[in-house]
């Protein structure tokens, strides 16, 4: 649940649990960060636990091991297993991601990642301007042709959509833009979601044309190593996806 692709495949639904283990980190982490568990509360007991989801004592272990990982819970003696406020959470974690956007994410919340996605991907695109290679500029333009083409299909749009993105930070020749692509694909999942609505419909003209022409100038600006203009062409198709 935590590759790349994942965040977008909430968009056609839940995604199956692969075993027992991914089955109990996704029912109470999901529970956790729509607050159907809310902040403060001590988990049930071994016992009661084992029993709901019908799982062993290590495989349960082992799940809440996970998540506090992820710092959505803490463990502590005589006390239990107790749900941590949100400033505790690993907010950069594809699952958690997941599940903010499974669970519809507060306008607060997607204001806040807003802020940081624009600090990332601007930045990324000028980086890219100057670093990229032949390759690069293949891939984007292969994955701007998917992207028109799959434009009546949630899913497989957003797949271009993130990949286009996702190489932007990868030709940074930064890692650390490079391991930004939860972020990445939060920020296309989460603005792709916004435009079908409650009811997932995609508008009659499909989902590429509202910001191909951006789209356009941003690879034309990175295929020509111009980093004024690759900064201007991600803003605008950020500012385009800006929550309201």
């Amino acid at each position: 649940m935590s590759e790349p692709g994942s965040l977008i495949r909430t968009l056609t639904g839940r995604p199956a649990a692969r075993n027992f283990h991914s089955y109990v980190i996704n029912e109470v982490g999901r529970a956790i960060v729509s607050g159907e568990i809310p902040v403060g509360t001590v988990l049930p007991g071994d016992a009661e636990m084992m029993d709901r989801f019908g799982v062993s004592r290590t495989v349960l272990r082992e799940a809440l091991k996970t998540l506090e990982a992820k710092g959505l819970v803490e463990a502590r003696a005589k006390v239990g297993t107790r749900v941590l406020p949100q400033s505790r959470w690993s907010l950069y974690d594809r699952q958690v991601l997941s599940w903010s956007l499974e669970s519809g994410p507060s306008p607060a919340f997607l204001q806040a990642f807003h802020v940081v996605r624009v600090s990332i991907e601007v930045e990324a695109s000028a980086l890219a301007a100057r670093h990229r290679e032949g390759e690069h500029i293949r891939l984007l333009s292969y994955w701007m042709n998917q992207r028109a083409m799959m434009a009546m299909q949630p899913e497989p749009f957003a797949l271009a959509e993130f990949e286009i993105h996702r190489l932007i930070c990868e030709a940074t020749a930064n890692p650390f833009l490079r391991a930004a692509s939860a972020i990445v694909e939060f920020g296309v999942a989460a603005a792709i979601a916004a435009r079908l609505g409650t009811d997932q419909a995609v508008p009659p003209e499909g989902l590429a044309a509202r910001k191909t022409a951006r789209y356009v100038a941003l690879l034309t600006a990175v295929e020509q190593g111009d980093e004024a203009a690759a900064r201007r062409a991600m803003q605008e198709i950020l500012s385009m996806d800006a929550p309201e």
